[in-house]
């Protein structure tokens, strides 16, 4: 065999061979992104060590109830394909299976979740919520508004966004730009920790205010919360609700830490 041929055929392999180490490479970098992808309705090694606790399995409403009731509603809400979802009922909160709340109270937490709306949707979460017979929930609970801002009345409503999607319903707006649309998972966040409470929609902070305060009070008093006792004085511990307000809404992802 001549030099040049040899030489062309050491060329070859180190050219297919530094060819072949970069697709192996690409492979093994795919198959790690694949592996950290996180599964919904679980958390990772560090969630754990930093206290986090699933508030949901993905499989069953176990730890879930009706708000003022002592199971699981029969009707209005299934868990299917990975998530909690609130069944439309075509007559706003006059239909379905009302609110559902988990059955422990909780004070200083960090709660996470991942909602999604149907077109024209409604719903919310509560916190600090309390159970008075015969009262709905949302006259002892600050609510971080769940909507579809497009469609339904209340994204033009209120006072400059108050009632939409993030807000603290009805006192203070939210951030329109920070809501991804009907249809799609939306990741939200509810901080309270020694009274001050602060609401993240897609890794945006949209508001924060401080409960118990002059401001608070303030605030609440020029509402239509002002004659009831349990809002104006929220209580330091409560329930997480999640609200029926008669629209197709699915949650999924739904854990806390206690601070």
């Amino acid at each position: 065999m001549k030099k040049s041929a040899v030489f062309t055929l050491i060329i070859s392999f180190i050219f297919f061979g530094c060819i072949n180490q970069d697709e192996q490479k690409q492979d093994a970098e795919e198959e790690l992104i694949t592996e950290t992808v996180q599964r919904p309705n679980t958390l990772t090694e560090q969630e754990l060590a930093d206290g986090w606790v699933l508030m949901f399995n993905g499989l069953t409403s176990d730890g879930w109830r009706s708000h003022n009731g002592e199971s699981f509603p029969e009707n209005g809400w299934e868990v299917t394909d990975g998530t909690i979802h609130v069944l439309g009922s075509g007559r706003g909160e006059a239909g379905g299976g009302g609110d559902i709340l988990f059955d422990k109270k909780f004070s200083n937490f960090e709660l996470s979740l991942e909602w999604k709306v149907s077109e024209g949707g409604n719903s919310g979460i509560f916190y600090l919520a309390q159970e008075v017979p015969g009262d709905p929930v949302w006259k002892s609970a600050p609510e971080m508004q769940i909507l579809d801002n497009e469609r339904h009345p209340d994204g033009k409503l209120g006072v400059d966004g108050n009632r939409a999607a993030g807000a603290l319903y009805d006192l203070i707006p939210g951030n329109f730009e920070a809501v991804n649309p009907a249809g799609e998972w939306n990741h939200a966040k509810v901080l309270v920790y020694k009274g001050t409470v602060v609401h993240t929609m897609n890794g945006e902070n949209v508001l924060e205010y401080h409960l118990w305060t002059d401001d608070w009070k303030n605030m609440v008093a020029n509402s239509k919360f002002k004659d009831y006792e349990d809002f104006m004085n929220p209580a330091t511990e409560g329930f997480i609700v999640l609200q029926d307000h008669g629209d197709d809404v699915w949650f999924r992802n739904i854990k806390i830490r206690e601070l």
